[in-house]
């Protein structure tokens, strides 16, 4: 069984992706602390660089490589978020970068990644098609492979944001994240436990880690159609699940409509915008599948959503 990331191995990230990323705003916010009947704080990873939490995971293993293996270039496999992160990091270190993405990928997160420089590949619907089309590239091109979430090296990098987040709220009794992959959730719990309680989040429609942690493995979930595309693997990796085994996480499941409305309640009451996945922990704790015990974090993971699609889900 592989070693589980330590608080060592976080500190280390931090220190080696300091001034690559940002420290992202941490909001109160009355109105939902008052429903939820104790303090409650928004971490806005929307701020971070390209968008989302996925750049200090991919900083710290970019940053981890030999030189030899970061001059070959950057690839990876992704259905937006972590491979606008690999593209950035690969522009700003200045190597090339290929980024795998399905071919329903939204047209905001391809266009994001070409502008960084990226050459793009469509491959499928699911991660596996995707992982799959990765590894012949990798094997035709020689390129250097960042996974998305299964690597202690972006465990690592993901568990900075709630080490922040306990530097800067030490009495802090609850994280609430969502759950794609399962880097952000790892890396989390990592840093968090046992200090602090753990709650991850996943669609009902999309639920690999829920799933997985019920059948006691890794197990593969068929997701359903969701507006959080960026929570739809079909099985969490091992060590992301050893980590949520082991470390305890609880696990709760939203619905669809609960996530279209914490989108509103963001965009009205908080002023953030976020994309639907980065949405997930929200819906949680505004839905009252959260029980109140002590000043809560609500990860708001990412914000990377096209204008048109984010109004016709307000809307919806």
């Amino acid at each position: 069984m592989a070693k589980l990331v330590s608080k060592d191995d976080i500190q280390a990230a931090a220190r080696r992706i300091a001034g690559r990323v940002h420290r992202t705003p941490l909001f109160t916010s009355r109105s939902l602390s008052e429903r939820f009947g104790a303090p409650v704080y928004l971490k806005a990873e929307c701020f971070q660089k390209a968008g989302s939490f996925k750049a200090r995971g991919a900083f710290n293993t970019a940053l981890s490589l030999s030189p030899e293996e970061l001059n070959r270039g950057l690839l990876t496999y992704s259905s937006g978020n972590h491979g606008q992160a690999v593209a950035y990091v690969a522009k700003v270190l200045g190597v090339q970068a290929v980024i795998v993405m399905p071919e329903d990928a939204p047209a905001s997160k391809r266009a994001a990644c070409q502008e960084y420089g990226a050459r793009i590949e469509l491959a499928g619907f699911t991660s596996d098609d995707r992982r799959a089309r990765a590894h012949e590239i990798r094997d035709e091109l020689g390129l250097t492979i960042i996974e998305p979430f299964h690597d202690a090296r972006v465990i690592a990098g993901q568990g900075t944001l709630a080490q922040e987040l306990l530097e800067d709220v030490p009495e802090l009794h609850t994280i609430v994240a969502p759950i794609g992959g399962g880097g952000l959730i790892a890396g989390t719990l990592a840093a968090a436990r046992p200090q602090c309680r753990v709650i991850g989040v996943e669609p009902e429609l999309s639920k690999s880690m829920h799933h997985s942690l019920a059948a006691g493995k890794p197990s593969f979930f068929k997701p359903g159609p969701t507006i959080a595309d960026g929570l739809k693997p079909t099985q969490p990796g091992d060590l992301n699940f050893q980590h949520a085994k082991e470390l305890q996480l609880e696990s709760i499941l939203v619905t669809e409509e609960e996530i279209r409305r914490a989108l509103r309640f963001l965009f009205e009451r908080a002023r953030v915008v976020a994309e639907p996945s980065g949405a997930a922990a929200t819906a949680a704790v505004l839905s009252g599948k959260v029980t109140a015990l002590g000043p809560t974090a609500i990860v708001i993971s990412g914000g990377n959503v096209d204008a048109g699609r984010y109004g016709d889900i307000l809307k919806s």
